[in-house]
């Protein structure tokens, strides 16, 4: 078998070996690493590897947590130390702002990061009934896979809701539609723990009553979802608490339905809000739009300053929680929402919010390029800051790049979040100026 050096890790990291001007992706391998691996697919300009054996290992490297590690598809970096996780994701920003957008920050800030385990308080679980795995199946796709690994616990999710695993196979495998009931949605808060049951059929009476016994024996909530996010329902109790998490520096307490985008990672997203405020620096006084702004997670700490805001969203769902909230923290008379598709905005769509001084972006992972593009070229009519908060680094380097090279901006800095620790996902915050 082919043996390599490992020299970097990718984006989804995997380790990157050269042989004979080919480039060689290894899965599970890590950099300094001399690896022995074998191709799984071989194209003329690279190949995918897997590694067979680790002749000589990273000093990085650590035993992963997780028995599923390598089955599941949830995390591809537990053999990685958390802190040099940290630091190979900066790298991946840096690369990528370089190589894709030719561009470079003028200061790299400290990266922002947290507890690496039971972070993950959002999460999609899958359900399917498989005889010959014993049965029901809960918990995520396995790597590369539809199909669903055989989980028994799950190191990111909150201890809490990882030792609900199992019994949740109990409880399912003993309803009537067992097969009828494809995913679970968990959602935790403050003060509740929702459980999304999305239901091809409607549930007996008899498989109501194992429901509702389940939630009140492990003191969670049951919604229920017949059909798409927007009809999903309270089951039981019938008197749970509002799902909502806190931005105590501000005073700020966000609530959301089960079904509707918030953070997965709330512990981080506490600094990652602080650092995007920091940089922001809103003033009373000051118009600032926030673009993309969901139910107002960046939105109403920068009403808190004492700038008025404009919070733009596509989803009218979103936009009205986003109001409920900023009401609920005596907010509304600085927060004005509007919905707008800002993947198809113009200069002419855009003139007509009215002029900002600053601006905060915090786009999906398609990134901001309409938007970018269509700010204004005028310094005297365009903000004068923004804050670009990214899930892609591929895509904040190709839309800084706009804000660099045909807007004018200087790029003061950036850093990565590690918002999904133990994964290759990367996160990442940017400040560019006038």
């Amino acid at each position: 078998m082919p043996t390599g050096t490992i020299e970097s890790l990718d984006h989804e990291a995997r380790g990157i070996a050269r042989l004979d001007g080919k480039t060689i992706f290894v899965e599970g391998a890590l950099p300094g690493e001399e690896v022995e691996y074998a191709s799984f697919r071989r194209k003329p300009s690279y190949e995918l590897a897997h590694t067979l054996r680790v002749l000589k290992a990273s000093g990085a490297r650590v035993a992963p947590r997780c028995p599923h590690f390598g089955v599941c598809g949830g995390c591809s970096m537990q053999h990685l130390d958390p802190a040099a996780q940290v630091a190979a994701k900066q790298r991946v920003l840096e690369n990528n702002l370089w190589h894709l957008g030719k561009i470079r920050a003028e200061q790299l800030y400290p990266p922002i990061y947290g507890a690496p385990w039971g972070y993950r308080y959002r999460a999609r679980l899958s359900v399917r009934l498989v005889q010959k795995k014993g049965g029901m199946l809960v918990g995520f796709h396995e790597k590369k896979s539809s199909f669903i690994a055989d989980m028994r616990r799950c190191e990111i999710l909150p201890p809490h809701v990882s030792a609900l695993l199992m019994p949740l196979r109990r409880l399912i495998g003993a309803l009537s539609i067992n097969d009828q009931l494809p995913q679970i949605e968990v959602a935790v808060g403050e003060r509740a723990t929702v459980l999304v049951l999305r239901i091809l059929v409607a549930p007996t009476p008899a498989d109501e009553t194992l429901l509702r016994e389940f939630a009140d024996a492990h003191g969670i909530v049951f919604f229920l979802q017949p059909k798409g996010p927007a009809t999903a329902y309270l089951f039981h109790p019938p008197d749970a608490p509002a799902l909502s998490y806190r931005l105590p520096e501000f005073a700020i307490e966000h609530y959301f339905s089960p079904t509707e985008f918030t953070q997965v990672n709330p512990a981080v997203n506490r600094v990652l809000v602080r650092r995007a405020i920091g940089l922001l620096a809103p003033k009373a006084g000051e118009h600032i739009a926030d673009m993309f702004c969901g139910l107002g997670n960046f939105t109403l700490p920068i009403a808190r300053s004492g700038a008025s805001v404009a919070g733009i969203e596509g989803s009218a769902e979103l936009v009205r929680r986003a109001a409920d909230n900023a009401a609920a923290n005596g907010l509304a008379d600085r927060v004005e929402y509007g919905v707008a598709n800002l993947f198809e905005a113009t200069p002419e769509s855009l003139a007509a919010l009215g002029r900002f001084d600053k601006m905060l972006i915090d786009p999906p992972r398609e990134g901001a390029l309409e938007l970018v593009k269509a700010l204004d070229d005028d310094p005297g009519s365009s903000p004068k800051r923004i804050v670009y908060v990214s899930c892609s680094p591929a895509t904040l380097a190709r839309d800084a790049a706009i804000l660099v090279n045909s807007k004018g901006y200087r790029f003061r800095g950036a850093g990565v979040v590690n918002m999904f620790p133990n994964t290759s996902h990367v996160e990442s915050i940017a400040l560019f100026e006038r």
